[in-house]
C-alpha cells in the first residue's frame, strides 16, 4: 500500500462527455484506492489514456496523443501508459502492436476494474482487460474533473439502433437503462456537489426505459428528477426523433425545470439517404414531430446535426437536406463529413464520395446556416437573459456565460460586463446589446432587493 500511495497517475479524457464520466468514474477507483492523482501527464508515473474512436478525426486525435506519451516515456519520464476508452474496445489487438511502448489496453466495459488494471502494469510487460460491454455495470461514484454547477448524468449505456454508419453498437453494446433510483441517487449527489444545472445524456436517451419498464420512461425520470431536487436547470441531449412522444413534449413545456432545449440528431432527411443509414423514421414524420414541437412551446432551442456526404447521396438528396435546414431554421445546427469506418456496413456501401466533394457539401450547407443563426441571435438584443457565469475571459476583459438557449461547451457564449463580480456558477441576469451568429455581448443587471 506504501507503494501504491507514491504512485503519481495522470489522465487525459478525450472524445464526448459521455466519456468524460467513464474518466470520471475510474478516477474516483483510483483516489479510493490512495494513488497520487493529477491533470498534468508530463509529471505522472502512469497516464491514462480514455480514447474516443468513433470516427477518423477522433482515432487521429488519440493516437496522436499516445504517440506523444510514448515519448515521454521513451526519455523515461513515464513508466506505464494505460488506454481505455472506445479506441481501446475497437482497436484492442492493435494498440499494443502499432504503440508497443503501452503498457495496458482496456475496455469500456472494464473502467470499474482500473486499480486492477494499474496495478498489474508493475507485474506482469503487457495488460489486456476486455470485460462483456453489455454486462458491465452502468454508472458509479465519479470524482468530477470540471466545475460541478453545470454537469452532465448518463442515464444509459449502449444502443440498439444500429445506424449503418455508426461503431457505438459494436463498441459499447445493446442499450441498457440505469434504474430510476440509481440516476436520482447521483443526481442528489451531484445537487449536494452545486450541481445547478444537469445534462442529461446517453447514446439515445428518448429511449430511456424501454428495456427495464417496457415504456418510453424519459419522462417519468424528469418528474422524479425535478420532484426529488432542487437543480433548477435540466437539459436534454441526443433525442432520437422517432421516440420523441406528445408525453416528452408536454413534459417540456409544462415542467418548469426543465429548459426549453432540446438537442435532436436528425442526421438526414431524404428518406433513401435515411434507410440507407438505417435510421427510424421517415421526412415527414421527422417534420410533423419538428412543427409540433414548435406549436407548442414557440420559444423552443432546437439543436440537430446531419451528416453530408453519405455513400450514394446524390446532388438532389444534398440539396434537399440543405432546403430542410433552409426553411427549418434551427437554432443550432452542426454538419458532419461522413467517416468511412470499418465493421461498420456503410463501410462496403457502392458509391463512396470523395473527400472533396463531402468537404464542399459540409461548407455549403453551413454558408446556409450562418445567416439562420445570425437571424436568430438578432432576436435576443434588446432582452434580459438569465446566464450561468462560467468564467472571465482575461482577453476580452468581460465575464461570460450561457444562457437556456446555449448548451456548455458546444453552442455560443454570452460575454458581458459587470461592476458586481459574479462568482463561477452564479445566476446573472444579462441585458443583450449586441450579437454575432454564435455570441451575445451584454451588461449584467443590479439585482432588485
Amino acid at each position: 500500500m506504501e507503494k501504491r500511495k507514491k504512485i503519481k497517475i495522470g489522465f487525459v479524457s478525450l472524445g464526448c462527455s459521455k466519456n468524460t464520466i467513464d474518466t470520471e468514474i475510474m478516477l474516483n477507483y483510483l483516489s479510493e484506492a490512495d494513488y497520487e492523482l493529477t491533470t498534468k501527464a508530463k509529471s505522472a508515473e502512469v497516464v491514462i489514456v480514455n480514447t474516443c474512436g468513433f470516427i477518423g478525426d477522433a482515432k487521429q486525435e488519440s493516437y496522436s496523443v499516445l504517440e506523444e506519451l510514448s515519448k515521454l516515456k521513451a526519455k523515461g519520464k513515464l513508466k506505464k501508459i494505460v488506454v481505455a476508452g472506445c479506441l481501446a474496445e475497437r482497436y484492442r489487438d492493435k494498440i499494443l502492436k502499432e504503440l508497443p511502448l503501452v503498457d495496458a489496453v482496456m475496455g469500456v466495459g472494464s473502467i470499474h476494474q482500473v486499480v486492477d488494471v494499474v496495478n498489474k502494469t508493475f507485474e506482469q510487460d503487457k495488460t489486456t482487460l476486455f470485460e462483456d460491454a453489455s454486462k458491465s455495470q452502468i454508472g458509479g461514484n465519479r470524482m468530477l474533473i470540471t466545475d460541478a454547477y453545470s454537469t452532465y448524468i448518463k442515464i444509459s449505456e449502449g444502443c440498439n439502433n444500429k445506424c449503418t454508419y455508426c461503431t457505438i453498437p459494436s463498441i459499447r453494446g445493446k442499450y441498457r437503462s440505469r434504474t430510476m433510483e440509481d440516476i436520482l441517487d447521483e443526481a442528489k449527489n451531484l445537487e449536494k456537489a452545486g450541481t445547478k444545472e444537469l445534462n442529461i445524456i446517453a447514446q439515445d436517451t428518448s429511449t430511456y426505459g424501454i428495456d427495464l419498464y417496457g415504456k418510453l420512461a424519459l419522462p417519468e425520470l424528469l418528474r422524479k428528477i425535478t420532484s426529488e431536487t432542487n437543480i433548477p436547470w435540466i437539459r436534454l441531449f441526443y433525442c432520437y426523433p422517432d421516440k420523441i412522444t406528445d408525453e416528452l413534449i408536454q413534459e417540456i413545456k409544462t415542467n418548469p425545470k426543465v429548459l426549453h432545449y432540446i438537442d435532436i440528431p436528425v442526421q438526414h432527411i431524404n428518406d433513401s439517404v435515411l434507410k440507407r443509414m438505417n435510421r427510424h423514421g421517415k421526412k415527414e414524420d421527422i417534420v410533423k414531430m419538428l412543427n409540433k414541437l414548435r406549436e407548442e412551446i414557440p420559444d423552443i432551442i432546437i439543436r440537430t446535426t446531419a451528416i453530408v456526404g453519405f455513400p450514394g447521396e446524390t446532388e438532389d438528396q444534398f440539396n434537399e437536406l440543405v432546403d430542410f435546414v433552409s426553411e427549418g431554421k434551427f437554432n443550432r445546427f452542426g454538419a458532419f463529413k461522413y467517416s468511412r469506418e470499418e465493421g461498420t456496413p456503410a463501410y462496403n456501401l457502392s458509391d463512396q464520395i470523395d473527400d472533396e466533394e463531402k468537404t464542399n457539401r459540409y461548407e455549403r450547407i453551413m454558408e446556409v446556416q450562418h445567416d439562420i443563426s445570425l437571424e436568430h441571435q438578432q432576436k435576443f438584443i434588446g432582452t434580459t437573459q438569465l446566464v450561468l457565469c462560467d468564467g472571465y475571459d482575461e482577453d476580452k476583459e468581460m465575464y461570460f456565460g450561457h444562457n437556456y438557449a446555449n448548451s456548455p461547451d458546444i453552442d455560443g457564449l454570452i460575454y458581458f460586463n459587470s461592476k458586481y463580480g459574479p462568482q463561477i456558477g452564479d445566476f446573472v441576469s444579462v441585458k443583450i446589446k449586441e450579437v454575432d451568429p454564435y455570441d451575445l455581448y451584454g451588461t449584467e443587471q443590479k439585482k432588485k432587493n
